[in-house]
């Protein structure tokens, strides 16, 4: 046998030949009608067209596997090649428990004709090592380089093979056994029809015979194969849908199938649709009945799992300055730097690189409202100590992140930490457990982990048995744990910790303060790296109005990105547009504060302006985002005293509220209509306090 040298030691360039000749809407899929190969360095090409018989690269670089080439076809880039084969088996191929089924010794140029459906019939064009000849004999061929194949191979057994099998066929999808084309109208005992292109004479359809046929329903098509024989035999519909079935099923049960020998599954499987579109369109070209009977149409295979497409071709760069713009202005753009957050960069630096560099444990509680950098700065912090580490300058440490929004509930974090930690998902009592021990107890070789928990006030519960154990864990000696934590409200532990749990969070704590108009301008002019985009007046003015609100970052980014769009479309042309100026800062300002939202609190009764009021003042009270009916009537009636208003009666109060929430303004808990009826609010405070500040004046 010649000995076929694998693309490990040379390097094979496969081009498609000719033009695309059919295209596949449903795979995006184009089909051609040949390959041609070649060898870097040499002149002589190789084509490979379908039906013949090829090598494709495998474990064994002196036996590589056999195949008939069925169809060659791409995707829309042209770049990914595949094929569809018919697969063929050496004995070697053949798991070791049943090679005595043969009953003697094979040839070495004998192979198999494989019937199973354990190997993928696409594979990757690339892998096609070159062309092999293949005939059909009793007798081993003269030449060394002709195989022979006289027997089939069903996982099960060994079987003469079926001359039809080995005929010409065209670019379709190989047959496969037990899956007849339509319903044979023979009796039970007839010969099984074959898999090739067989002719069939199709009676006459009888008029009442297709009447009732068409009345059949979807169940009708599962029946046994003796009562399809006798009551669906003239059926062509029925038997489409039935072909349809069988396929579907049959692709399921191949995907629990034992794979043969040391054959390795090709990736990439062909959809089932396909192959039923395929096999109906062979029907159509060799049987002639009236056309409403073959109109099948594929449909998606209930097996099939939904995918996003890969990327074909690079993201589109940026057209002009204002679309640079808008992709460096975006929230998850990572910048360069963090500016005017050098102070508390440094602290949280420091304190994290003492605690590794020591092997110790610590706390420390992060404070500020939403939009001041205190997760950029800890991301930042988080890796420069990454790379210090990577130069061998501190200890290698684990970081590990949770989120209080993530977690339904708050004893999920057990379980998400130790699923960082560990890889393994247990309940969360069981996490907990696990997690004592682990920092408990000494480990030889246990490096320090970094935890950082953001939104720490979605983690209260009624015992606080989680804060507890979060802020415990890092005083134990030898669990080398450091975690810092995020809230939104500087006053937290007093607020709704108990003593026991706010005496083991330790005095370690930093308050981000919001921006202010400067630090807000020098974010933005940051961002933007040298990018003229923005009048100087017109960055100023969205950083004042953004400080006197709230100080909010995120909220700057997004009205200055809103501004290049609205500076874009104004253009006559994109090319054309200059820069953004106040006009359009206004213009985004005025969308962005002047919401449906917005103009609904606005529009509101003075009563129901001042519940909002009031939830907002118990939120902070609190220092969390959710509170009951009762809590927030109590501050209702206390800011209608202060207001020198009515106090108005509960039932009044209840209404109220329900009309807050039939508007979205507040989320009401659906399962009760009482004083325990918890509340939170829909819009962000800042927007509700924007809409009360011309009332408020």
């Amino acid at each position: 046998m010649v000995r076929y040298f694998t693309r490990l030691r040379v390097r094979r360039i496969y081009k498609w030949g000719g033009r695309p000749y059919i295209f596949d809407r449903k795979l995006k899929s184009y089909g051609f009608e040949y390959l041609n190969m070649s060898v870097e360095g040499q002149e002589a090409v190789t084509t490979v067209t379908p039906g013949q018989y090829i090598l494709i690269e495998g474990n064994d670089d002196e036996y590589p596997f056999v195949a008939k080439l069925l169809k060659l076809f791409g995707d829309e880039s042209h770049k990914q090649k595949k094929a569809l084969v018919q697969w063929f088996l050496r004995l070697s191929e053949v798991p070791q428990n049943k090679k005595l089924l043969l009953g003697r010794s094979p040839h070495p140029q004998e192979i198999f004709y494989y019937l199973g459906r354990a190997c993928d019939d696409e594979i990757n064009a690339e892998s096609i090592l070159g062309t092999v000849h293949v005939r059909q004999d009793n007798s081993p061929p003269g030449t060394k380089d002709t195989l022979y194949v006289k027997l089939s191979w069903d996982t099960k057994a060994f079987n003469v093979l079926d001359p039809v099998l080995m005929q010409d066929t065209s670019a379709s999808t190989p047959p496969k056994p037990a899956l007849p084309l339509f319903t044979p109208c023979a009796s039970p005992t007839a010969t099984p029809v074959s898999r090739g292109p067989v002719h069939h004479a199709l009676p006459t359809p009888d008029p009442t015979v297709m009447r009732r046929a068409g009345s059949v329903s979807d169940t009708r098509a599962t029946m046994s194969a003796g009562k399809r024989s006798t009551l669906e035999a003239e059926s062509i519909h029925s038997a489409s849908k039935l072909s349809a079935s069988k396929i579907l099923s049959a692709k399921r049960r191949g995907s629990a199938a034992d794979t043969p020998g040391v054959r390795k599954k090709l990736q990439l499987s062909i959809g089932a649709s396909e192959c039923l579109y395929l096999r109906m369109k062979e029907l159509r070209n060799s049987v002639c009945f009236p056309c409403f009977l073959i109109q099948v149409t594929p449909s998606t295979p209930r097996c099939a799992t939904p995918c996003i497409p890969s990327r074909t071709v690079p993201a589109r760069q940026p057209g002009n300055i204002l679309e640079e713009a808008r992709a460096r202005l975006h929230v998850s753009s990572v910048p360069e730097s963090l500016p005017c957050r050098e102070q508390e960069f440094q602290d949280i630096y420091n304190f994290v690189e003492s605690k590794v560099m020591d092997g110790t444990g610590g706390c420390m509680y992060i404070s500020g409202v939403p939009g001041t950098g205190k997760t950029a700065t800890i991301h930042e912090v988080i890796r420069c100590l990454q790379h210090a580490s990577d130069m061998d300058e501190i200890p290698t440490f684990r970081f590990i992140e949770i989120n209080g929004m993530k977690m339904t509930d708050p004893h999920q974090a057990y379980v998400q930490i130790l699923q960082k930690l560990t890889d393994q998902k247990v309940t969360a009592d069981h996490a907990a457990a696990l997690l004592e021990k682990r920092f408990s107890n000494p480990a030889p070789k246990k490096e320090t982990t970094v935890l950082l928990v953001d939104e720490l006030d979605l983690l209260w519960t009624r015992k606080q048995n989680v804060m507890y154990n979060l802020f415990d864990w890092p005083t134990r000696r030898h669990a080398r744990l450091v975690v810092l934590t995020i809230a939104n409200t500087m006053d937290l532990p007093e607020r709704i910790m108990i003593n026991r749990v706010a005496s083991r969070l330790g005095l370690t704590r930093m308050s981000f303060q919001p921006y202010s108009f400067k630090q807000l301008q020098q974010i933005i002019t940051s961002r933007l790296n040298k990018v003229k985009a923005f009048e100087e007046d017109a960055l100023q003015l969205v950083s004042r109005k953004v400080a006197a609100l709230s100080g909010d970052a995120r909220r700057c980014l997004d009205i200055c990105r809103r501004a290049t769009e609205i500076c874009e479309h104004s253009a006559s042309h994109p090319s054309s547009a200059g820069l953004v100026k106040m006009s359009h800062v206004m213009e985004a300002l005025d969308e962005m504060f002047s919401s449906s939202y917005i103009t609904a609190i606005r529009c509101a009764s003075l009563q129901e302006q001042l519940f909002l009021r009031a939830v907002i003042a118990e939120f902070r009270r609190l220092g969390l985002e959710e509170a009951t009916f009762q809590q927030v009537f109590v501050q209702h009636r206390t800011l209608s005293r202060v207001e020198g208003l009515q106090p108005i009666s509960l039932s009044e109060g209840l209404a109220v509220c329900q009309r807050l929430g039939a508007c979205r303004l507040l989320l009401l808990e659906a399962s009760r209509l009482d004083m325990l009826q918890r509340v939170r609010l829909n819009v962000s405070q800042d927007d509700v306090l924007y809409a009360l500040k011309p009332v408020r004046d």
